[in-house]
Parts: structure tokens; sequence; C-alpha cells
């Protein structure tokens, strides 16, 4: 990933998208990690993170991370996600970000030399265009080698730069667990005594 010491840069951070991306190669970023790769390699103005949030009485899975974020340096931007039924009768879930994401990196233009954004979403290949006319670098990341494939082409091809979220898993992910070693198996006495001899 090329990125300059003196650029003022800003993340745009589309979580759904980074969480499938992730998921689909096989690690969990580690957020602390991902905040530290970036403010050592640039000057990082902020770090945006979208999610959309069932607002139900239901205990959510993403709520202890969005606490977290936004304790620990991440500009979190919420929104409620509405659910509906489709005309099967499924339940969905619909919470789009991307209309806050292109207004917040149209806003944030004038003020940054480069956006990084983490989509693979092709509706963004607009708003991507539109900074680019201000004077902005645009990164684009996310994943060819998850399988399907993350990124959409024109996307791709729109960005000034694209970065497969597997070339930088070493700098955000979390570490595996250390194996432990083998040990023989504790036996309960019960099972000693009724063994044959």
């Amino acid at each position: 990933m090329i990125i300059h010491n003196t650029e003022r840069t800003s993340l745009f951070i589309d979580g759904s998208s980074l969480y499938s991306a992730s998921r689909g190669l096989g690690f969990d970023v580690d957020y602390r990690k991902m905040l530290d790769f970036f403010a050592r390699r640039c000057h990082l103005l902020r770090a945006h993170y979208y999610a959309a949030i069932l607002d139900t009485e239901e205990y959510s899975p993403i709520k202890p991370l969005t606490d977290w974020l936004s304790y620990n340096g991440y500009f979190l931007v919420t929104k409620t996600a509405r659910e509906y039924t489709d005309q099967s009768g499924r339940r969905r879930i619909k919470g789009n970000m991307d209309i806050e994401i292109a207004v917040d990196m149209m806003e944030a233009a004038p003020r940054i030399d480069h956006a990084v954004l983490f989509t693979g979403d092709s509706d963004f290949r607009r708003v991507v265009e539109a900074v680019q006319r201000q004077g902005v670098r645009v990164t684009v990341v996310s994943s060819m080698r998850s399988s399907p494939p993350l990124i959409g082409d024109d996307l791709r091809r729109q960005a000034d730069q694209f970065v497969d979220l597997a070339d930088i898993a070493d700098d955000i992910t979390r570490r595996p667990a250390e194996p432990r070693p083998r040990q023989t198996p504790i036996r309960h006495p019960a099972d000693q005594l009724s063994e044959p001899e």
C-alpha cells in the first residue's frame, strides 16, 4: 500500500463490507492495530466507521464493537436498520450506509489529500471520481481473493490504488491464539478403577 507520511488521510470504513471481506479471507480485524497501522504511515485525520444497527430489545452482536470503536479513536456513524418481510414471507434487514459514506467523503475532500475507502461496492465509483476531481487520492480496500471476490470492477478501476485486504492482513489482524502444548489427558479416578488389568 502506497501511503505518504505527509498526506492528510481519512478512513471511510463500510463496516458490513469489511466484515464480509475479512470473514471471506478467514480472519478477524483488530481495530486497534488497524488504527495504529495507518497512524504510523500518514497524518491520519479521522477514521470513520459506518454501521446500521437493528433497533430491537434483542441483544445485538455489533453493539460491543461499536461501543468500543466510539471510545477508541473511531468516528462512529450509525443508523437504525429497518426490518421488513419480503414477498416470500422471509424476514429481511435493510441497513445501507452508502449515502452517509458518500456525503462524508464529499465533505472531507477539501481538507484531505488521501481517502482510504473500505468497501467493494461499485456504487461508490461515482463518489470516488467526484473526490478525485477535487485532488484527493483514493485507495480502495476490499478483496479479490475471497470467494466470491468482493470488489466491483468499476470501483477497482476508478480507484487510484486498489489494495487487497489479504495483503495487509498481517498488519491489522488479531494474533491467533498460541497453540497449547499437547498434554496427556487427565483421567478421572473412576475411569482408572474400571479398566481391566
